[in-house]
């Protein structure tokens, strides 16, 4: 039987029977008669009824507030009791890109916990950011894109992705398979903010078809660059893969010529020995890179 601070907190947040006996996996009738015995052992209601429809009370709220906190103690408490029947071998201090937490991150942490007992921190921002977190020992290891400048950490590429020009759905590109940037090089751009690292690569990319370009607006969020684009603001570089959900109002097309790549990969400090966990998740990473 689930205790009072588990099945109470999922019950008052959702202010519904049916929902929270769902989540809860029991019936509904279950769960009315768990609420019924509470509130005869506390001695007062804890919610007001409406029809069908519960809305919680000052006194349900006092209750919450305890539940929750029960609640975390007793989540605490299985944590600590796995670890000793389960001892965690230690903990991985991971930075990444925002894009890299769609999809590659989440896959490369779930395949390597079927093999490894390893806790995680995670920390997500800008390239230069995640690398500096390196640097500084904030972060055992960083996955990043581009390659950081410097030799004080150590690069080990994982895989390419393939780059596109966004542009809204109606541009005058939109129906072509390929497209060099210099055919967009009057245009607006709608780029990553400094210190990212799809802003640097717009940059270096920009600078070999031999124009600067003209940023009109700026982003943190991949997801707000491709926004822009498709609201008209501007054309942008975008990765193919990992990147976020696309407008219906944008259209990416592929970037033709040498370099329309993006090179991932996972970084740390050279002068600094990894933990054991760092250094087996390190390792795993490596040994699944598809660089090309």
């Amino acid at each position: 039987m689930l205790g009072d601070s588990e099945w109470f907190v999922d019950l008052a947040e959702s202010e519904n029977v049916s929902a929270a006996a769902r989540r809860l996996h029991i019936s509904q009738p279950t769960l009315s008669r768990m609420l019924a015995r509470l509130e005869r052992e506390l001695g007062t209601p804890l919610f007001d009824r409406h029809g069908k429809r519960l809305a919680l009370n000052d006194r349900g709220r006092i209750f919450l507030t305890h539940a929750r906190r029960a609640r975390a103690e007793l989540e605490a408490a299985r944590h600590q009791i796995a670890d000793l029947v389960d001892p965690v071998e230690g903990t991985v201090h991971l930075s990444f890109l925002h894009s890299f937490g769609v999809r590659l991150v989440p896959q490369l942490i779930g395949d390597f916990r079927r093999e490894a007992r390893v806790a995680f921190t995670l920390t997500q921002d800008a390239a230069e950011t995640i690398v500096d977190h390196v640097r500084v020992g904030d972060a055992d290891l960083a996955i990043v894109s581009p390659r950081p400048a410097g030799t004080d950490v150590v690069w080990a590429p994982l895989l390419r992705q393939r780059l596109g020009l966004a542009v809204p759905g109606d541009h005058r590109l939109a129906g072509r398979s390929e497209v060099s940037l210099g055919e967009v090089s009057e245009e607006p751009f709608v780029s990553m903010a400094q210190g990212f690292g799809m802003r640097r690569i717009l940059e270096e990319l920009c600078a070999e078809a031999d124009f600067r370009p003209d940023i009109t607006f700026e982003s943190s969020e991949l997801g707000t660059v491709a926004g822009l684009v498709g609201a008209g603001l501007g054309v942008a570089v975008l990765p193919i893969e990992d990147a976020p959900q696309i407008p219906v109002s944008v259209t990416v097309i592929p970037l033709a010529g040498s370099r329309t790549w993006r090179e991932i990969g996972i970084v740390w400090q050279r002068d600094r020995p990894l933990s054991p966990a760092a250094a087996r998740f390190r390792d795993f990473v490596v040994a699944r890179s598809q660089p090309e």
